[in-house]
């Protein structure tokens, strides 16, 4: 776990020069981030908003990322994500391996950040053409720790060289009738979430 950390801290320090000065971002709401294990949801629409969000709640708050599986087998790149902490995750099956580890990190105290609608966005439409829909593995991740979700909201446009304000919203408790929750259940919590990280956009501009 420290070797996790070092990597982690290491590689913060390498890019946080970079972004910046070229992509400068800084979060909105840092008040809001939780001690301790926590479920930190995001909208998605770059390829770059995990390492943006990174940046903008500093070095100090670790986020384990969950990252399509392409990525980690990229040579050198894949291996430094994994000694930093990323896990991947099968986007194309019910992905039993990720959903364990997730469970683990977050049981362990560990903040995992992941994206709800499961592949990049814009405009409601994802990248293959098709309207948008929250998956519900945030949901079920969140009532089977017990930890909170923080919604985030990261803006689709991110200019050069000047600050982009990502949100970091209130943590709560999704709340189920049944022990587990069941499907129907996780659907609402999921369109519940989405339309949290919706409403923190005007606090964007």
């Amino acid at each position: 776990m420290k070797s996790i950390h070092t990597v982690y801290s290491i590689l913060w320090t390498i890019i946080w020069p970079f972004f910046s000065l070229c992509h400068p971002c800084r979060a909105i709401g840092k008040e809001n981030l939780p001690e301790g294990g926590a479920l930190f949801c995001a909208n998605h629409s770059c390829l770059n908003d995990p390492v943006c969000l990174v940046m903008a709640v500093g070095r100090k708050c670790q986020l384990r990322p969950m990252a399509k599986s392409e990525f980690m087998n990229i040579p050198v790149i894949g291996w430094l994500l994994k000694k930093a902490g990323v896990f991947a995750v099968d986007r194309g099956k019910s992905d039993v391996t990720a959903i364990k580890t997730a469970i683990k990190y977050l049981k362990s105290g560990e903040k995992v950040l992941l994206f709800p609608e499961g592949t990049r966005v814009k405009g409601g439409v994802d990248k293959y053409g098709h309207e948008s829909e929250a998956k519900s593995g945030a949901a079920m991740l969140a009532v089977r720790t017990g930890v909170p979700i923080v919604p985030v909201y990261i803006p689709e446009k991110k200019n050069w060289f000047r600050f982009t304000n990502i949100v970091i919203g209130e943590p709560y408790y999704p709340q189920v009738e049944s022990k587990k929750g069941t499907a129907e259940e996780y659907k609402v919590i999921a369109e519940d979430l989405m339309e949290r990280i919706r409403a923190l956009e005007v606090k964007a501009a």
